[in-house]
């Protein structure tokens, strides 16, 4: 089985030709609207441990959102960059957009012609909290309930939490749906089930606060895809101890 690590939203990075539309606004660039804070870290050292590829974008969601579809006309451009003539929206999705998207994608279907299984985890991080509401998790384990194979993993992954890490709140599909528009479903609707699952793992940024906390965390997930990995294909999962 073949395993590939994404983090979508890993920068906040502005080329300077975009620079102007935030004018009096630089704070925004620090903040989670910009990009996931503690993503990239935890996508590098899961990547790291596990021996699979990592694909990191390297552009502010700000400008353009690697995680939407390219039909996402609400979401793919934010307001500041909807400011942006035709033309400089087309280069975005040029230069970084298209880019990213085909290299990852290209790197799934090769393994899928194959016949080889792909995990494809998609790394992100939320808020602690969102219109003065505390996120009640640590962590996030997002799939498509519709995707057996999906929901066979997250829950191997949530019993594995609940035996080694218990002081940590673990939700499933928390704080977002699994399959509401993001990189790991557009994938879902061109690649078959039983060679592709796409799981995301929310980070809460609070978390590498923690430190202990943090690292049993990290342990748990290389742990639990570790055991994943070991499997011949996804129907391996169902053998797996829960």
């Amino acid at each position: 089985m073949k395993c590939i690590f994404t983090c979508e939203h890993a920068s906040n990075e502005v080329p300077s030709r975009y620079a102007h539309i935030f004018e009096g606004e630089n704070g925004i660039l620090a903040t989670h609207r910009a990009y996931d804070s503690g993503a990239e870290k935890l996508a590098r050292q899961l990547g790291q441990s596990c021996g699979a590829a990592v694909y990191c974008g390297a552009i502010s969601r700000l400008l353009i959102d690697l995680n939407r579809s390219p039909s996402n006309r609400k979401s793919l451009f934010s307001p500041y960059s909807r400011k942006l003539l035709h033309q400089e929206r087309e280069l975005l999705r040029q230069h970084y957009y298209i880019p990213y998207r085909e290299k990852v994608e290209n790197v799934v279907r090769q393994a899928v012609d194959q016949g080889s299984p792909v995990l494809h985890i998609s790394v992100h991080s939320f808020a602690s909290v969102r219109n003065g509401r505390v996120r009640q998790a640590d962590i996030g384990l997002l799939y498509d309930p519709a995707r057996n194979n999906e929901k066979l993993l997250c829950a191997f992954l949530l019993s594995l939490f609940r035996e080694k890490a218990g002081s940590l709140m673990v939700r499933r599909n928390y704080p977002y749906r699994g399959n509401t528009d993001g990189f790991n479903t557009f994938l879902r609707q061109r690649l078959p089930a039983n060679l592709y699952a796409g799981v995301e793992i929310e980070m809460n940024q609070a978390l590498p606060q923690t430190g202990e906390k943090y690292r049993a965390a990290v342990d748990v997930l290389i742990e639990g895809i570790g055991c994943i990995l070991q499997c011949e294909n996804f129907a391996g999962v169902t053998a797996l101890e829960w």
